[in-house]
């Protein structure tokens, strides 16, 4: 919407939902969200009363998890998969943390060698 400010709403990180609304939202009930949190497919961060805070990034993770269970993957086939992604997106953020070193690396190994054949005598 133009003319309006950023920052209204929550960063995805930021545990801001309560378990009624993120169950709301998800479209599940809130049993659904505490069976999904006891087989470890989600933590919810705490308040400092213990009360349940839902991200945006838990929702989207939710989003997930209902997507695999309508598909009829059981609970632990969930947990695996959720596993297996999570690697596959550190690995994915590594490889590209590596990938641009190396582009570094690899540009400050060209200038280094242009400037020793630059500074090399000659004949």
């Amino acid at each position: 919407m133009p003319g309006r400010e950023q920052g209204h709403l929550p960063s995805p990180g930021q545990a801001v939902y309560a378990i009624s609304v993120a169950a709301e939202l998800a479209g599940v009930g809130v049993q659904t969200l505490r069976l999904y949190e006891q087989h470890g497919l989600i933590a919810p961060l705490r308040s400092g009363g213990g009360t349940r805070r839902y991200s945006g990034e838990d929702l989207a993770r939710l989003a997930r998890i209902i997507e695999l269970a309508a598909q009829g993957i059981n609970l632990v086939g969930i947990g695996r998969i959720l596993d297996l992604e999570d690697a596959n997106t550190a690995l994915r953020e590594t490889n590209a943390t590596l990938t641009d070193s190396n582009a570094v690396l690899h540009r400050s190994n060209t200038a280094l060698t242009a400037e020793r054949d630059r500074l090399r005598p000659r004949g």
